[in-house]
């Protein structure tokens, strides 16, 4: 199946990442929380935190930091408490945007959303206003020049929903959220390695943007993601 052409995109995505180190340790921390709240202490028996715990390795956090946080949301510490939410609304040129915070203010937080999107050309919408433009799915994506047919074949075998194959040659595999794990497993044990790969919220359809409106877009976005209470930002915006 083709796709957009997105591997600027990407890497894009990965350079604002990197820029942004010093917040990471903070959201990892507060998903390591939620998760653990959630569905229990146990990674074994608890998928999100599992994936929680890769990020945490993958940002070099002690695990001595990870187990004290692990035992703050399963009530072995005193600690403050997470509430997950989600606010949805549109972004230049009518490109979807969703927002997925932790807080322990929900005051604060829905009112710091809604000022980023007025100030920067977007507005906030109601709850569902754009969700059903995404979908919950794993996703792994191979830098262009991977092995296309190889891939394919070992993504089918390893239980992938789906390849895309983008214009400029990355490969995009999905899953089901709950085979995730399985999957990226699989290809890893055969030498595919990913640039990206997590459980995200992947929009459905793209929407293309002049530069001038790619730059404004971009404007919005960054303002959102450094929030301090902001998870991720989800968006359908070709930059």
């Amino acid at each position: 199946m083709a796709g957009h052409s997105k591997w600027a995109n990407i890497q894009h995505r990965k350079g604002r990442q990197d820029e942004k180190r010093q917040k990471i340790w903070t959201r990892v921390v507060r998903e390591i929380m939620v998760a653990a709240r959630t569905g229990g202490g146990d990674p074994s028996a608890n998928p999100r935190l599992r994936l929680a715990i890769e990020k945490a390795k993958a940002s070099n956090m002690p695990i001595d930091t990870v187990k004290r946080n692990i035992d703050k949301a399963t009530g072995n510490l005193e600690g403050v408490s997470y509430e997950e939410i989600r606010y949805e609304g549109y972004g230049i040129g009518g490109a979807a945007i969703m927002v997925d915070t932790m807080t322990d203010n929900k005051v604060r937080t829905v009112a710091e959303v809604r000022h980023a999107f007025s100030k920067h050309g977007g507005n906030m919408g109601a709850e569902g206003s754009v969700a059903f433009q995404f979908k919950h799915c794993g996703q792994m994506i191979f830098a262009p020049g991977t092995d296309e047919d190889a891939l394919i074949e070992a993504a089918l075998e390893a239980g992938a929903a789906d390849i895309i194959t983008s214009d400029d040659g990355a490969i995009e595999v999905l899953t089901a959220p709950l085979d995730f794990e399985a999957v990226r497993a699989g290809l890893e044990a055969l030498g595919f390695q990913p640039a990206i790969a997590e459980v995200t919220m992947r929009a459905d359809n793209a929407i293309e943007m002049s530069e001038l409106d790619a730059a404004k877009m971009q404007k919005l976005l960054d303002v959102l993601e450094d929030l301090d209470d902001v998870q991720n930002v989800f968006h359908n915006a070709v930059l």
